[in-house]
């Protein structure tokens, strides 16, 4: 008679357990280790956290964006932890000194090679289910930007290049380069 492999689950515990230095994000108890990002990444990263708090700064607004690494405990559980390149918050009750916990009104990720399986699939139901509001997978590889705005069902396609519309914000659009 065959045995069915038990497969380990993890937990938060085991990610603050890591070594100083060694980053990975838990998904449904599976740990996925993390490569140190590209210098094309990081560029991506900065300008579009930088347009996007600059907008909410310049709109008074109560949403906070914050950059990786920061940790989003995405469900009630000790079996999801995420490090989103750029997470914003809008209901800031949901912030203390280790993270947010709750799902982030708009989550973007930028693909590394390592990542894309992750981000296209994984991820994109993870933040579907959790409550994320926009999700944005920018690829670099490929030069476009995909938005998934879940709260109306839609899925759209942008080149890099091209003015990216904020679901989230009436009138905010980033041209991602």
């Amino acid at each position: 008679m065959d045995v069915l492999k038990k497969e380990d689950i993890y937990t938060i515990d085991d990610i603050y357990a890591l070594p100083d230095g060694e980053r990975a994000e838990l998904i449904d108890g599976k740990i996925y280790y993390m490569a140190p990002p590209s210098w094309n990444h990081q560029k991506i990263s900065r300008k579009l956290h930088q347009a996007i708090s600059n907008y909410i700064d310049s709109k008074k607004g109560k949403c906070e964006a914050l950059a990786a690494p920061f940790a989003v405990f995405l469900n009630e559980d000790d079996i999801n932890y995420v490090e989103p390149d750029i997470s914003v918050i809008c209901d800031l009750s949901k912030l203390d000194e280790k993270g947010c916990h709750g799902a982030p009104d708009w989550v973007i990720e930028i693909v590394s090679p390592s990542s894309k399986p992750r981000d296209y699939m994984t991820k994109l139901f993870k933040y579907r289910t959790a409550g994320v509001r926009e999700y944005w997978i920018v690829d670099p590889d490929k030069q476009m930007t995909m938005v998934y705005g879940f709260e109306k069902d839609t899925v759209e396609q942008y080149d890099f290049g091209e003015e990216v519309p904020a679901g989230i914000y009436d009138g905010f659009a980033i041209k991602v380069e």
